[in-house]
């Protein structure tokens, strides 16, 4: 599957923004999907996941509250809202598509279960 992420920009702390990810391929509802960032000269750190149908949604604490996560498996889309965004939301942010051959949903927040990621989009908060 071929992931494509959009709607980063430029926002002053406070904003909202909403990004997208699109995937390619015929089986997007067969995936748990998530959010992933990374920060200059830090590392890679989770965001938001979400299940297979979307009843089940994971946050990282930093986000909890103000970003959601959501999918459309028609539109094979899965988009993440951001509310009240902060300095130290800046990032490249990340989607991912993680193959599952269980329904389980352990370790959803680990990067290293993830099959497929898109390119990133760049997130900057201005304070």
């Amino acid at each position: 599957v071929q992931l494509q992420a959009s709607g980063g920009g430029l926002v002053q702390a406070g904003a909202s923004l909403t990004l997208s990810c699109t995937a390619s391929g015929r089986t997007f509802s067969a995936y748990v999907m998530g959010w992933f960032r990374q920060a200059p000269g830090k590392e890679r750190e989770f965001v938001s996941a979400i299940s297979w149908s979307g009843g089940s949604t994971y946050y990282a604490d930093s986000v909890k509250g103000r970003f959601t996560i959501s999918r459309d498996n028609a539109k094979k889309t899965v988009s993440l809202q951001m509310n009240s965004l902060k300095p130290e939301d800046t990032a490249v942010y990340y989607c991912a598509a993680d193959y599952r051959r269980t329904y389980d949903l352990n370790r959803v927040e680990e990067g290293d279960e993830y099959d497929y990621w898109g390119q990133g989009t760049q997130v900057t908060v201005s304070s």
